[in-house]
């Protein structure tokens, strides 16, 4: 994994609109295998290669759910990071990740809510510049005041 900046916490009162934080990963079968034990999602699309072969995909692909876990990394680890709160997410599928597939996840900080200390993420990942997910979370805050 390749982090744009180091791990850790940003304070609801440090994040500023357009704030983006980023990850690269390469998928590996290992990871695949991995999610597939501990969700017990072992749908043969993702680990038999035979079968997959006959498949829309005509090849194995990593769970849907595997690529959203870099958007939750990149959030739970640096935007804003350690002592976040999840609230929501909204995923949209475009493309199937691979194996051997580097994936680019981003955030992008597109509303905040002092207040509530609540803020908005637009969220994607990409494979060689092409996106396969999109999506939003909103996320509560760690504030300096109250941590």
């Amino acid at each position: 994994m390749f982090d744009n900046l180091p791990r850790g916490t940003i304070c609801i009162e440090d994040i500023e609109m357009g704030m983006t934080r980023y990850l690269r990963k390469e998928v590996t079968d290992r990871d695949i295998e991995l999610f597939a034990e501990v969700s017990t999602d072992r749908n043969p699309v993702h680990l038999d290669e035979d079968y997959a072969q006959d498949t829309i995909f005509e090849g194995r692909i990593a769970h849907g759910m595997l690529t959203a876990g870099l958007i939750s990394a990149v959030i739970g680890e640096q935007l804003p990071g350690h002592g976040m709160v999840y609230m929501g997410q909204t995923l949209k599928f475009l493309a199937p990740v691979r194996p051997g597939d580097m994936v680019y996840a981003e955030v992008k900080v597109v509303d905040i809510d002092m207040a509530k200390r609540r803020v908005k993420l637009d969220c994607h990942c990409a494979v060689d510049g092409k996106k396969v997910l999109i999506g939003e979370a909103v996320v509560l805050a760690p504030s300096r005041k109250f941590d």
